[in-house]
């Protein structure tokens, strides 16, 4: 967002400011980025769009990096013979770019993008869809994630709710209607056996 700010001549907007402009797509980024450094029409925000997108997949692991905790949850998720899938509204060859760049081709089953069926989250078909690609049921899947989005398409699709404290939501996690909220992800297993007891086997 702020080097499409940039190229418009505006200034930077500091990084904790952009936590909370996160989650809900590109052009929303941008637009709330144009709000906040002197306002902007949605033709300025769709001729910002490319810029994003180039930037962003010329760039995406600069600054990336694992949540603490998040590599050993995945491995002790492996180690219970779970399968992970990612659902993101992410276009999905970004997300396997970010997948591949932290080295973790291989760890998901599946990865459905935003542009990978006709529907995204919050509809419920997007994680339905996405659990059906990495070979599972609704009845043995529990859904982790960090937003409202994440709620509404995970209770649609009628999986219990994890969500972490420290994403990117701009409504607090707790306010948000998940069934467990966690601060840290060696909390994952344990909320997992308490969301949906017995689904290891």
């Amino acid at each position: 967002m702020n080097a499409v700010l940039v190229h418009f001549g505006r200034s930077p907007v500091d990084v904790d400011a952009v936590r909370h402009m996160v989650g809900h797509g590109a052009r929303r980024t941008i637009a709330r980025g144009l709000q906040l450094t002197g306002g902007g029409s949605e033709a300025l925000v769709e001729a910002g769009f490319p810029l994003f997108i180039d930037h962003y997949t010329a760039n995406i692991a600069v600054g990336s990096r694992p949540w603490p905790g998040v590599e050993t949850a995945l491995d002790q998720l492996a180690g219970r013979g779970a399968v992970a899938a990612i659902c993101t509204n992410k276009p999905v060859a970004l997300a396997e770019a970010l997948v591949a760049a932290l080295g973790w081709s291989g760890r998901f089953a599946a990865i459905l993008g935003g542009d990978s069926l006709p529907a995204r989250k919050p509809d419920p078909l997007h994680v339905k869809r996405t659990l059906a690609h990495a070979g599972g049921v609704p009845a043995r899947a529990v859904f982790v994630g960090d937003s409202a989005v994440d709620v509404a398409a995970a209770q649609g699709a009628g999986l219990p709710v994890i969500l972490t404290s420290f994403g990117y939501s701009d409504v607090p996690a707790a306010k948000l209607g998940a069934d467990i909220v966690i601060d840290h992800f060696d909390a994952l297993l344990p909320a997992i056996d308490r969301v949906a007891p017995g689904i290891f086997g």
